[in-house]
């Protein structure tokens, strides 16, 4: 019998010299503990070395896939078939096997006694293949291990949603400490200018004129004016506004109630301001990043959904594919996990919508169609995302499509009012059908409702009059006899 092991180094073809030590053996593992009891087992009958990276890296890929290399195919011709040896070939892959066994006609074996023979020669093999030093192994394999993982890497389908997952993570984790940041500042810089808060909304922009102004006395000095013009939110139909919040900024200055700092104080503020500029723009190349990755990895998500929505989808999915194997009702909840459970274990109504909340065709909708509207934005995610991951070079029709027949349905929802409702109602065979209710139809059935309640309730208190006015009866009934028989 021989055996074919491959290593890092090369393929090596053992021989079994004692076939019924190995039947008879248990547990070779913890048998064969030493390379003097494994020699007298097996020994080396031929070895082929790789000649550089390149070919042990090739030769391993077809060994992942299950498939015969040129390297092995003329390994085995020369060491087996044109020997002439009718040996079985103990293997460790079956379909291997099967093909060696196709192309070279070579009986293949598979067993779980050979497996731990295979493990006992793993242990043992820099001491078995005397032509290959450890060191030369240990160097081979992480030299390898290295090349087949960049080649993993490189031709990984889900490459690119690695790359959507981690932008989307740092683009939460950035957005939180800019606010918090941007928090800091306006409570450092309100002990010196408390006013500027209520003049000034946006925090960057917050922080951008603490950057420039620095201590409140400077401001009478600084051209406001040219500083907002130099921005990049700056519009030319806005000259009006720009002028009011310039003057409101130096009136207050004059008057303002905040306590004087120094030189250091403003000097440590305006270093916090300037990072709150910086990462407010690092966010904005982020966002743009995302976006171009968004449109190309999944563009009829992003179409219906937005790049921030869906990269979210992606992300708690964990890759593309993943979220394609998502049913629709899945991608309506993602997100919404704690609730669900939460509400599965105290028996309340089970959440309606998840990160899919988020998108601005469910913000259109009342908060009464809400639930409906994610149910059918869901519906077309999930087909959605199934043409992006699965179909052939996908462009954004499907998702443009979709989306108007999802804004269709949000104005037909807002059209038909709170009192346009869904019934069943009997048909002339005497089955049921679904019949759409407007409001005077709606207020027919209420006036009918009322009606037969009122007809109830009348009849229910002629009932109870008419027994009262019988026990009463009874009652006096009762009490002349008494009084008759307390006479006798």
């Amino acid at each position: 019998m021989l055996i074919l092991y491959e290593t890092p180094v090369g393929y090596c073809l053992f021989k079994v010299l004692d076939e019924e030590k190995l039947r008879s053996t248990e547990n070779l593992v913890t048998s064969i503990d030493s390379s003097e009891s494994l020699s007298q087992l097996v020994e080396l009958h031929d070895f082929s070395k790789f000649q550089n990276v390149n070919e042990a890296v090739e030769s391993t890929q077809k060994l992942i896939q299950s498939e015969l290399s040129g390297k092995l195919m003329n390994f085995l011709q020369e060491s087996v078939v044109d020997k002439k040896l009718k040996d079985s070939l103990a293997i460790c892959d079956l379909k291997l096997g099967s093909k060696i066994q196709d192309k070279l006609g070579i009986n293949c074996i598979y067993d779980k006694q050979l497996q731990q023979l295979m493990k006992t020669i793993r242990s043992q093999i820099t001491s078995i293949v005397g032509d290959v030093s450890p060191n030369e192994m240990r160097t081979m394999s992480r030299g390898l291990s290295h090349s087949l993982s960049r080649h993993k890497l490189k031709f990984s389908p889900e490459k690119v949603d690695t790359m959507v997952v981690q932008a989307i993570s740092l683009l939460s984790d950035m957005e939180k400490e800019l606010n918090i940041y941007s928090m800091r500042v306006k409570e450092w810089y309100g002990w010196h200018f408390p006013e500027l808060v209520d003049l000034i909304d946006d925090h960057i922009l917050y922080s951008r004129i603490v950057n420039f102004v620095g201590v409140r006395n400077n401001i009478p000095k600084l051209d406001l004016k040219e500083f907002f013009q130099n921005l990049d939110t700056y519009e030319e139909g806005n000259e009006e506004d720009v002028n009011d919040t310039i003057e409101q900024i130096r009136s207050v200055a004059k008057v303002s109630m905040g306590t004087e700092i120094s030189e250091d104080d403003i000097m440590n503020i305006q270093y916090l301001a300037s990072q709150v500029v910086s990462m407010a723009e690092g966010r904005q190349q982020l966002l743009d990043y995302l976006k171009n990755r968004m449109t190309a990895i999944a563009p009829n998500l992003t179409s219906l959904v937005g790049e921030i929505v869906g990269a979210k989808l992606i992300a708690k999915a964990g890759s593309l594919i993943s979220l394609a194997k998502h049913p629709a009702s899945t991608i309506q909840i993602l997100g919404a996990e704690k609730a669900l459970f939460r509400a599965l274990k105290t028996d309340h109504d089970t959440p309606k919508y998840g990160l899919i909340y988020h998108a601005s065709l469910v913000g259109q909708a009342t908060p009464k169609n809400r639930g409906r509207i994610s149910r059918i934005l869901a519906a077309k995610c999930a087909l959605a995302i199934r043409v992006d991951s699965l179909g052939e070079d996908p462009d954004n029709s499907l998702g443009i499509r979709v989306r108007e027949i999802v804004e269709r349905k949000v104005r037909q929802f807002e059209e038909r009012g709170d009192y346009h409702t869904n019934r069943k109602v009997r048909n002339s065979q005497g089955g049921f059908r679904n019949q759409n209710i407007d409001e005077e139809m709606r207020n027919k059935f209420k006036s009918a409702y009322n009606e037969e309640n009122d007809f109830d309730m009348r009849r229910n208190n002629s009932k109870r009059d008419y027994q009262n006015r019988n026990n009463y009866n009874d009652d006096e009934n009762n009490f002349k006899k008494r009084r008759f028989n307390n006479r006798k």
